[in-house]
């Protein structure tokens, strides 16, 4: 069941700007814990660069963390370390295994998100088991330029209209933005640099879940 509507997505190299790895880490625990404290229920990690037992020594720290706040923890692309830890879900890229092969292998055991791009992509994540999507990216950023153009609340609007499963918008979503996206269909908004680019972590998260809260 997805239950959050403010999904937070890690990126340590990007917002902590430290070479040293066990800074790193803790202060990327530390900055995950404010924005719990701000009432963050949703934690996508996605630290592409860490191997296998890199990753999955964090996503135990992660669960460690998530589970005080009875809070939601995704691994990115890993759907084996998600089991292993015991994370409630795993998030897909369109690179990924295929989410009809992720389903049949964990069946209920972990819930699934993907990232998409277009109406197409959408609908065949839902066909193939997803729970949920993101889609972008909504508004230009530079973590999305890869992906090509935004899509527009227009494309979400269509989107939101066209699937079942709860749509996150994603990609340049500010604060200022939230009602729009909300307006267009989007069940909720993923974020980065939104909440991990501020020094207030947890005001921040906690002022963005209150607009996600007038916005219904």
């Amino acid at each position: 069941m997805v239950d959050f509507g403010l999904y937070l997505v890690t990126d340590r190299k990007r917002l902590l700007k430290t070479q040293n790895p066990k800074l790193e880490t803790r202060k990327l625990l530390s900055a995950v814990r404010q924005a719990l404290k701000g009432g963050v229920r949703a934690i996508q990690i996605r630290e592409k660069d860490l191997d296998t037992r890199g990753l999955l020594k964090l996503a135990y720290k992660m669960r460690d963390l998530t589970n005080k706040f009875n809070a939601r923890l995704f691994i990115n692309d890993r759907f084996d370390i998600a089991l292993a830890v015991g994370a409630d879900g795993v998030h897909l890229a369109q690179n990924s295994i295929p989410v009809e092969a992720v389903r049949n292998a964990v069946k209920k055991k972990l819930m699934i998100g993907v990232s998409t791009h277009s109406l197409k992509e959408a609908k065949a994540a839902e066909k193939g088991g997803a729970d949920f999507i993101t889609l972008g990216p909504v508004y230009r950023t530079p973590s999305k330029l890869k992906y090509g153009a935004p899509v527009g609340p227009d494309t979400l609007s269509k989107v939101s209209g066209a699937i079942k499963i709860p749509v996150f918008a994603i990609g340049g979503i500010k604060r200022h933005r939230i009602e729009k996206v909300r307006k267009a269909g989007a069940f909720g908004v993923a974020m980065i640099s939104e909440i991990f680019g501020v020094e207030a972590i947890k005001e921040r998260a906690n002022e963005i879940n209150r607009r996600l809260s007038s916005c219904v």
